[in-house]
């Protein structure tokens, strides 16, 4: 069966669950953009706009970088949110206790995986490291905290070793164990391996960087592998080239094979706090919430819409709190100049018409923006004349 836009969602998927959460971490990774730095109002209000996306578990912030990060996940922990909230914590009781303090209902702990950290960054062993995060857990654990275990630089860890570390983590008491493309280093083949051997220990998360452009190939390379837990930032943002961006998991998943995550009418209005609150300019051409998304100015596209709102469009901007645009420029054709005079009421014969769409791409070659005045106006003057 098939809707207005196209063909129903998958009913077969490369998938082994069909329940997906997202864990929100533009509040702690993105914030770690360059440049990037959130006040707890600002905090609070992208929390609360993430809340009422449905997102399910939503990272404040470190509770162990400074006392005013702590403020600001207090006032996000104040909230009472129906998301989940959590700190990120390093691999040290003194960053639990940071959090405990702040009131989380969870920690997303980082420890060491590839030999590169446990070695170079840390100066351990594989045997401490796991030694570690045993302790760690079962502290957490105890002080009644829900506890994810993240292998840092998991991607570029012994295969063997990951599964060792965070299957320990596991039988410690950990309450999920993630997959973390720390640096953006891996591809779905080598992150569908190693996520296909962690869910089979237990509850699995991914949490993916799009250094190569591969976060979201690897998000659904995860989820194919058994990953039920999407780490995602609003608009992407993050270090380096940003995080698999949240928006796009939950449409993609949603529109390519049914799987509901969060309440995808409120994406725009989230990513639009995001924007203002980071001052990070959402990139024209974005999926989803890029300006141009559902912008039309082609004679052809437009026309095709405005005969049938699906020609030219995967899902209805709605979907997305979004609204159609047709844009006038150097492309646009009759339909779209027509559809501009009809708004306003404005009626013209096509001998008209067709003297109005040449200048009205006269003005758009000279780089000048063509507004609905602008039309009005030249026509007004094409029959003046």
């Amino acid at each position: 069966m098939t809707d207005l836009f196209g063909d129903s969602p998958n009913t077969t998927t490369p998938f082994e669950t069909d329940e997906v959460q997202l864990l929100d971490t533009t509040l702690r990774d993105g914030e770690q953009a360059p440049g990037v730095s959130l006040s707890p109002d600002e905090k609070a209000d992208i929390a609360t706009a993430l809340d009422a996306a449905a997102v399910s578990v939503i990272e404040a912030g470190s509770a162990c970088t400074s006392a005013g990060e702590r403020e600001a996940i207090r006032r996000v922990t104040d909230l009472d949110l129906d998301a989940r909230v959590t700190s990120f914590a390093r691999g040290v009781r003194a960053d639990v206790d940071r959090a405990l303090e702040c009131g989380v209902d969870g920690i997303n702990l980082v420890v060491p995986a590839s030999d590169r950290h446990v070695e170079r960054k840390v100066g351990s062993t594989r045997d401490e490291v796991v030694e570690t995060t045993v302790d760690l857990v079962e502290y957490a654990k105890a002080h009644g905290l829900w506890v994810e275990v993240l292998g840092e630089d998991g991607s570029r860890a012994d295969g063997d070793f990951l599964e060792r570390l965070l299957g320990t983590a596991l039988d410690a008491g950990a309450d999920r164990i993630c997959y973390c493309d720390t640096v953006g280093h891996a591809d779905p083949t080598r992150t569908s391996a190693l996520v296909n051997r962690l869910s089979a220990l237990g509850p699995t998360s991914t949490h993916t960087h799009d250094d190569l452009g591969l976060a979201m190939a690897n998000v659904l390379a995860s989820v194919a592998a058994g990953a039920d837990t999407v780490h995602a930032t609003v608009a992407g943002i993050g270090e380096r080239a940003g995080n698999v961006a949240l928006e796009e998991v939950a449409v993609a998943l949603d529109h390519a094979y049914g799987i509901e995550t969060v309440e995808t009418t409120e994406l725009y209005s989230l990513a639009r706090t995001v924007e203002r609150a980071t001052n990070v300019s959402l990139p024209a051409n974005k999926a989803v919430v890029g300006t141009n998304a559902f912008a039309h100015e082609s004679g052809i596209h437009t026309d095709g819409t405005l005969k049938d709102e699906a020609m030219y469009e995967p899902y209805p901007p709605g979907k997305v709190g979004r609204e159609r645009r047709l844009v006038l420029g150097k492309h646009s054709g009759r339909a779209s100049v027509r559809a501009v005079l009809d708004d306003h009421g404005v009626d013209v014969d096509d001998g008209d018409l067709a003297s109005v769409v040449s200048r009205v791409q006269e003005r758009a070659e000279r780089d000048a923006p063509v507004t609905d005045a602008d039309v009005l106006a030249i026509t007004a003057d094409v029959r003046a004349e």
